[in-house]
């Protein structure tokens, strides 16, 4: 198990103009190409991966890799306004 180190700058993934307490997910990157990512409800229990394979689930998310996950759940966010309309 990695020790996490005490001093991380944590870095909330939410959208700017998110309110409340979340749950957020919350990420830290250390010496030695260690990322670290934890709750906002639970910030004790710390996950730690290395940044070569958390750059590889980004890219993954980014393609499309990981939708199969989440087919059929309602999508929280507003639709986005058409082009060319206000």
């Amino acid at each position: 198990m990695t020790d996490v180190p005490a001093d991380l700058d944590w870095v909330r993934a939410a959208p700017e103009d998110a309110t409340g307490p979340g749950p957020w997910i919350e990420l830290a990157f250390s010496e030695n190409d260690l990322v670290h990512i934890r709750e906002t409800g639970d910030p004790e229990n710390v996950v730690t991966t290395t940044r070569r394979k958390w750059d590889a689930f980004v890219l993954g998310v980014r393609a499309g890799e990981f939708d199969h996950f989440v087919e059929g759940l309602e999508d929280e966010r507003p639709p986005a306004p058409a082009e060319g309309r206000s």
